[in-house]
């Protein structure tokens, strides 16, 4: 039996966390020792550990914090946008590390690995494998680069650092150091959408590295389908989430614009519209001013949360920037939600437009993207009952994202 260690800052908190938690459970249903060590764990499973005493993990995350807030002239606004990993845990010392046939790494930012850790893990002479949820890998220092093009050559004059950018800055160091690791150690690099694997083929660091496209897995439920036709005045939910929905990157002023343009344009629509949203919230005037019905639910807690909370809507809408391959639009398809998103990240690899969802084209405008959105609400509004739309939905997620194939792939690629 292969012996398979996954290293992730935690088990449940925020996508990363969730499918590395799935990718785990889904190798253990195909018969691999699977394994997983986090900063954080919030579920009760035994094949999950805390990787180290809390103190020391958070010693690293504060002398981590401290080293970029000292680099982007103490802008707090920007501390969390940008991971330099200077600093982490020895756990190449762990003895689940030590023991595992391979290593798959994850999301091990905010003083879990240092890029130095992540050396000795790969020198220790088995398969490393990192499988990328954002585009920290192919950049110098941050997740989402945005509307800056400086990692498609060295990085330099990071934005993020303010003042304290310039042309040897922290983004270029981190860059430089991430290039000697590439290099001589050969970690394999895992994709979890095909727009991913663009934008690191776009890359300096990353352009000449062999990468594969696998998603995220999702675990399917037999029974998510079963949902009853919404008639009479019971009103049609539309689901809105993420870890934190008031991310400036989610969108949520172009979703209430959308809902605004509705409730113009098409009252005899809105009025049978209510949204439900859940996630972390920073700032609690963003729960406020939705042109229709509001219910938040907070944080989802478990598994029956999460299908009671897609199976008492109909549509999943996502407004991000930008998302890397957004899980609550193939959980939205399993759970019979038609999802409605924009059309700027790993979107196409979930929904094929007017078949299994909507696209929004992207445009610089919010205000085109939020009329965009309300075209596609309407739309799904009325498709909502379609069982053809729903078939296309579950065969989709069935064909892409079915969690043992996915295990299967990434055990292939692992030992190929």
């Amino acid at each position: 039996m292969k012996k398979l260690t996954f290293i992730c800052r935690s088990d449940l908190r925020g996508g990363a966390a969730i499918v590395t938690y799935r990718l785990v459970e889904a190798m253990r249903s195909i018969g691999v020792d699977a394994r997983m060590l986090v900063c954080e764990k919030l579920s009760d499973s035994d094949f999950v550990s805390v990787c180290a005493p809390s103190w020391k993990i958070q010693y690293c995350f504060l002398k981590e914090r401290l080293n970029v807030y000292l680099h982007n002239g103490f802008n707090r606004k920007d501390l969390f946008k940008v991971d330099p990993a200077t600093d982490g845990l020895p756990l190449w010392r762990h003895p689940w590390v030590k023991d595992a046939d391979a290593v798959i790494l994850g999301w091990v930012n905010q003083g879990m690995l240092s890029l130095g850790g992540v050396r000795k893990i790969c020198q220790l002479g088995k398969p490393v494998v990192w499988i990328m949820h954002d585009m920290w890998n192919l950049t110098g220092i941050c997740h989402h680069a945005g509307d800056c093009d400086r990692y498609k050559s060295d990085c330099g004059n990071c934005p993020l650092l303010g003042k304290r950018g310039g042309i040897e800055d922290m983004s270029r160091r981190t860059w430089h150091e991430k290039d000697k690791l590439y290099f001589e150690e050969h970690p394999r690099f895992v994709a979890v959408s095909t727009w991913l694997a663009e934008k690191a083929h776009e890359s300096g660091l990353m352009r000449r590295l062999p990468i594969a496209v696998i998603p995220n897995p999702f675990t399917l439920d037999m029974e998510v389908m079963e949902r009853e036709e919404i008639k009479g005045d019971e009103k049609v939910g539309l689901l809105f989430g993420a870890a934190r929905i008031d991310d400036p990157i989610k969108g949520l002023g172009v979703f209430k614009r959308a809902l605004e343009i509705l409730v113009s344009d098409h009252p005899e629509v809105a009025e049978h519209l209510r949204v439900v949203s859940f996630g972390g919230c920073k700032e609690a005037e963003s729960l406020k001013g939705f042109a229709v019905e509001h219910q938040h639910l907070g944080f989802l807690r478990d598994q029956e949360e999460v299908r009671n909370a897609y199976k008492s809507c109909s549509i999943v809408v996502s407004t991000s920037d930008f998302e890397t391959l957004p899980g609550t639009l193939v959980e939205g398809q399993a759970y019979g939600c038609i999802p409605v998103a924009i059309d700027h990240g790993g979107q196409r690899d979930i929904i094929d437009h007017k078949k299994t969802g909507w696209l929004a084209a992207w445009n610089d405008s919010a205000e085109v993207r939020a009329a965009s959105i309300a075209e596609g609400i309407l739309w799904a509004y009325q498709h909502r009952n379609s069982d053809e739309m729903r078939h296309n939905m579950r065969e989709s997620v069935e064909k892409k994202f079915n969690a043992p194939e996915v295990a299967q792939r990434i055990l292939d690629f692992t030992f190929k």
